[in-house]
């Protein structure tokens, strides 16, 4: 679909991937103003309550909204724009950026602000866990450990990528699995794993690849459950193409889900990684496929493509 732009909000993650984004608003608001879009801008802190700023500014005609950054900041914004009739745009400045690359959005500023000036947009996947949006994934167990273990100390200036490979090593190695009951269709599955792995439709899990997805317009949720041994083998498998095969990766697919602790009453809430951000949320947790969440800007061959995988 394509539809005429009139004014936008952008929102802006000053800390994504090197910073750039605050260098980056110059060519934000001159490629904008020249498409005779009226642009505002805000910008990710603390402090600010995005779902609220955003509604005002729907209030006031805004169609549509930019999220400038990683895929934590196109997280912050879905869930600020939920419900509301605007189109998203996406101009990855983040480190990973998973959910630009899944949709063909170009890496380079500037033919990505060509992508979103097009106005061609296509509904896109979301999924959610207790009532919370997540555009990639969710994770319970060893995953969650990591994400704090690496920003606690990040925290101290370390860089960056060896922090990572560190705590994945450290928490890979003293980890303990979890007891977990997944419901699923009505049916109900009682694992013990070190990782449960939720992704907004399939992931492709071989070779190279993997990490990626070939569709989110699948309407569903693709649970990934790991075996308690051969954590470090999994890793080597899926490079192989042999994980599932292997019987070291278990995948469900499903439109909704529940995850508890039936076994141990004293835990009523668990760390759960959205996105790669914790938060704590309490049990059980419920997860739901979000058809057609979004209206996202999206090159023009990516609105062609053939729905699901």
């Amino acid at each position: 679909m394509t539809a005429p732009l009139q004014s936008a909000l952008v929102i802006l993650n000053s800390t994504s991937g090197a910073g750039g984004a605050d260098v980056a608003r110059e060519s934000i608001t001159s490629r904008l103003q020249q498409s005779n879009v009226e642009v505002e801008f805000l910008t990710l802190d603390d402090g600010l309550d995005l779902a609220a700023e955003v509604r005002r500014h729907f209030a006031t005609g805004v169609t549509l909204v930019i999220a400038v950054g990683g895929d934590g900041t196109v997280n912050a914004v879905g869930n600020a724009i939920r419900d509301l009739p605007v189109r998203l745009g996406v101009l990855p400045l983040g480190t990973l950026n998973h959910f630009a690359r899944d949709l063909g959005i170009p890496l380079d500023l500037e033919a990505a602000l060509d992508v979103v000036v097009a106005g061609h947009t296509m509904p896109v996947d979301a999924a959610e866990v207790n009532g919370r949006i997540f555009i990639n994934n969710s994770s319970v167990g060893l995953y969650p450990r990591i994400v704090l273990l690496r920003e606690r100390y990040q925290r101290r200036n370390a860089d960056k990528w060896i922090v990572a490979a560190w705590a994945t090593l450290r928490v890979m190695r003293t980890g303990r699995p979890l007891r977990v009951q997944l419901t699923v269709e009505g049916g109900q599955i009682m694992r013990t794993t070190p990782l449960v792995f939720i992704g907004n439709n399939a992931y492709r899990m071989a070779g190279f690849e993997a990490g990626s997805r070939e569709s989110l317009q699948g309407g569903t949720l693709a649970l990934y459950v790991v075996k308690t041994t051969g954590r470090w083998r999994l890793f080597w498998r899926i490079l192989a193409r042999t994980a599932q095969r292997s019987g070291e990766l278990a995948m469900l697919m499903t439109p909704t889900a529940t995850i508890d602790v039936p076994g141990d009453a004293s835990v009523t809430r668990m760390e759960v990684a959205t996105d790669g951000e914790v938060i704590v949320l309490d049990l059980p947790l419920v997860y739901r496929s979000l058809p057609g969440a979004f209206d996202v800007c999206v090159p023009r061959c990516a609105e062609a493509a053939p729905d699901g995988p």
